[in-house]
């Protein structure tokens, strides 16, 4: 499982390095538990907090999506002052966050986060 969360890492290193918009991505359970990430300033307790707040706040749009008729949720985007916070399910049991500066590319980062969550997904079957 190291081998696999170490490439994983190396997968949001690469993937934080193809786009200059992108501070800081992570990966966490369902549950709120941090799996890996590669956050500015990463330490634990910023690890945790984060993990736990993408899972509920996917845990809500998910439901929110399903009762209104929308179907199945495909990713969340939050809109602060000082950026943008996506999430989007990667595999059955995993969310990837990723916490981009602005809003100017937002296409090539939806694709650039598909392309990832699909190779994450994979490796953690």
């Amino acid at each position: 499982m190291t081998n696999h969360l170490d490439e994983i890492l190396d997968m949001l290193r690469k993937f934080e390095a193809e786009n200059e918009d992108i501070e800081g991505s992570a990966l966490v359970s369902i549950q709120g538990l941090p799996i890996c990430s590669n956050l500015s300033g990463n330490d634990e307790s910023r690890e945790g907090i984060v993990a736990a707040m993408t899972a509920a706040i996917l845990s809500v749009g998910e439901r929110a999506a399903q009762e209104l008729a929308r179907g199945n949720l495909k990713r969340i985007l939050l809109e602060g002052k000082m950026g943008l916070i996506i999430l989007q399910q990667a595999g059955e049991h995993t969310i990837l966050c990723v916490l981009i500066r602005s809003d100017r590319q937002l296409g090539l980062i939806f694709m650039l986060m598909e392309s990832l969550a699909r190779r994450i997904s994979n490796i953690l079957e």
